[in-house]
């Protein structure tokens, strides 16, 4: 067991946070692209479509308030101290899946929901754990590659597995698709359990470290700091900024993927491999650019310039629905609103984890940022339909890329402090 690797080593941390992404992106990709356009071809309504990412997204809105302090407060257990709950998350991961093998069939929406309720409990600890994780372990002047190694782990997840059960699903059905996404995920999840946190740590242990005390934070003491924090005018911009990015493309993405199965008559399972390939391409490749670009020249920058380009994009995309375009100048569209937008989150994290280091609750604030952008997917996935016909929906997300990109000139506004510089690296916290 000695021999074994530990989070201290950079190429176990480079395989770690990436192959956990990419098992959390092969969930959704399964869920969130191929099964729900799966079920816009069976002509499902868009609002039962919705409501199945609402059941899927709930847990990650609840995520700072279910995990956060869980995490951040977590004991000396043997196996590490945040180790201990990634590999806790996983187990119920996988037995949140096995529950897809009672399922009669995707007409059983009721029943696929509440098991993609179950396993986003799960993989939302899951998350929080591995946040924190790269908090406490990966030095600062590399946050912006590792947020693009797991960023690529997550997208190409996410597209490999849209792609692959876009055609399991119709071919094989929901049972044989359970077994496919079940093993593959088992595959990927394995160098959590086979790399240690620290040197010393036990591979797998329910014990705790014998004489050593856990140096937790009083409950009601954390939550109030944390609510201190969180209420101040810069933490709730950069709230707003973002639930509205996340709004914004959840709105526009889920109305348009429906429209081109049902009224331009796509093909559900082309379109899936169409959204794969456009995620694969930007989440690659693209996220490791926008990575180093950023631990070079500061996360800011290259937000910045990406949500003025992605405003951009939403109002070329908008020109060309004005025009009729919207059928067979879908791929441009596709392509248009989710390349660049799908790069902002490589950016986004380090300016997030930069902002809350060094904190005894630097999970927990981290998780409320990201629960801000999953409450706005989930907001704007449910808005969808009900304002499609009243409103534009590519203006109006171009609008709320426009209005981020002004926030985001005056950082003073929005980050807790400046982002520190390349050099700037600090010693991992371990609060």
């Amino acid at each position: 067991m000695r021999c074994l690797p530990s989070l201290d080593d950079a190429r176990a941390r480079y395989v770690v946070f990436p192959a956990t992404y990419a098992y959390q992106g092969l969930v959704a990709g399964f869920s969130l692209t191929a099964l729900a356009n799966h079920l816009a071809g069976r002509g499902v309504p868009v609002s039962e479509v919705g409501l199945h990412f609402a059941l899927a997204g709930l847990p990650w809105t609840l995520q700072p308030l279910l995990w956060g302090p869980v995490v951040d407060r977590a004991g000396r257990a043997r196996m590490g101290r945040r180790r201990f709950w990634s590999v806790t998350a996983l187990l119920g991961c996988h037995l949140a899946l096995a529950g897809l093998f009672l399922v009669p069939g995707v007409e059983a929406l009721g029943l696929i929901g509440l098991v993609f309720l179950g396993h986003s409990l799960f993989a939302s600890l899951l998350d929080t754990a591995c946040d924190r994780l790269i908090m406490d372990h990966v030095p600062e002047a590399e946050l912006g590659r590792m947020s693009a190694c797991t960023r690529a782990g997550f997208i190409g997840g996410t597209s490999l597995s849209a792609a692959l059960f876009a055609w399991m699903l119709p071919a094989h059905g929901l049972a044989a698709s359970a077994g496919l996404l079940l093993g593959l995920g088992s595959a990927l999840t394995g160098p959590v359990l086979l790399v240690r946190e620290a040197p010393g740590d036990a591979l797998l242990s329910l014990a705790r470290r014998s004489g050593e005390a856990a140096r937790a934070l009083p409950f009601r003491r954390f939550l109030r700091r944390l609510a201190i924090g969180l209420r101040r005018p810069r933490a709730l911009r950069l709230l707003a900024l973002c639930f509205g990015i996340d709004a914004a493309l959840a709105l526009f993405e889920l109305r348009f993927g429906v429209d081109l199965v049902q009224r331009q008559g796509w093909d559900a399972a082309g379109l899936s491999r169409l959204q794969a390939g456009l995620a694969l391409a930007s989440g690659t490749l693209g996220a490791l650019a926008v990575g180093l670009w950023s631990d070079r020249a500061g996360p800011l920058a290259a937000l910045r310039l990406l949500l003025l380009a992605s405003a951009a994009a939403f109002a070329l995309a908008s020109g060309l629905i004005a025009a009729g375009l919207g059928g067979p100048g879908g791929p441009v569209i596709l392509g248009l609103t989710s390349v660049l937008p799908g790069l902002l989150i490589v950016a986004l994290v380090p300016a997030l984890m930069r902002s809350s280091r060094g904190r005894a609750g630097a999970a927990t604030e981290f998780e409320v940022f990201m629960a801000a952008m999953n409450l706005g997917s989930v907001a704007g996935g449910a808005a969808s339909g009900p304002l499609a016909p009243y409103l534009p929906l590519a203006p109006l997300a171009g609008l709320v890329f426009l209005a981020s990109a002004a926030l985001v000139r005056r950082p003073h506004l929005v980050f807790a402090r400046p982002p520190a510089g390349r050099n700037g690296a600090r010693a991992p916290v371990q609060g």
